[in-house]
């Protein structure tokens, strides 16, 4: 049975008070028990603090990128084996503001998925289609070439160690909206991709997370659809009872 995920990718907000306080909140009214496992993805340097402080508690840690070299000359930049020796084990790799404003191809993604898998970390990987091309009716083209140049390359086994999140970018902060249908059509065209692919097993235990914008004003609806396994959560990952909200709908 596939897992069902909630994961907060908190971007560059929060400085380490505000990191504390917002972890403080989470951890005080998290529910006893909950169907989702529960991930948060803070700054770089307040990882290790959010790692101590969520020890012993049902919340995991995510880092929100990770570089492809394993060291070296590279100004800036962190390395898995760094994310590691803080106890990270999780990580995005190709989010659409990676791709759009950093200029992340699908094949510098590949290789960051790479590094990660090597050491045995799991990887969310984001992918999803811009307006331009849900407007050229292209979308399930787009998807399908992320998917395949950023992760077909990887053996069956490694599978096990990778959560898809669908983000279609042309619903996030452009006035449209993506409707709990479009959200299944899509998740069940991801789906069936890897099932073409990779076959039943991994295509039936993959789990494919939604990243267009959920609230818990609809995360409900979208979770109640058969393919969508959670969510990667962005604004409303900020404020605790958003949040948790969230994690309560599915």
């Amino acid at each position: 049975m596939r897992k069902q995920i909630i994961a907060g990718n908190w971007k560059m907000h929060k400085n380490a008070n505000q990191t504390e306080e917002l972890l403080n909140e989470l951890i005080t009214k998290i529910p006893a028990k909950t169907n989702a496992q529960v991930i948060v993805a803070p700054t770089f340097v307040n990882l290790a603090a959010a790692v101590n402080k969520l020890k012993n508690t049902p919340i995991g840690v995510s880092a929100q990128n990770v570089h492809q070299a394993e060291g070296g000359a590279f100004t800036g930049e962190i390395s898995a084996d760094m994310l590691k020796s803080i106890g990270v084990d999780t990580v995005i790799l190709g989010h659409s503001e990676r791709r759009a404003i950093f200029n992340e191809t699908d094949a510098l993604i590949a290789n960051k998925v790479d590094t990660a898998l090597k050491h045995e970390m799991t990887v969310i990987f984001c992918f999803g289609e811009e307006l331009k091309d849900r407007q050229s009716d292209n979308h399930f083209n787009i998807v399908e070439n992320q998917l395949r140049d950023g992760l077909f390359h990887i053996s069956k086994e490694s599978w096990s160690n990778v959560v898809l999140a669908y983000e279609p970018v042309w619903a996030i902060g452009t006035g449209e909206t993506a409707s709990p249908e479009q959200a299944q059509e899509m998740h069940e065209f991801i789906r069936e991709t890897i099932r073409k692919a990779f076959g039943n097993d991994i295509a039936d235990e993959v789990s494919i997370l939604y990243g267009g914008s959920v609230k818990p004003e609809n995360a409900k609806e979208i979770f109640s659809k058969p393919d969508v396994d959670g969510g990667l959560i962005g604004g409303a990952a900020l404020k605790a009872d958003d949040f948790l909200a969230i994690v309560t709908a599915i």
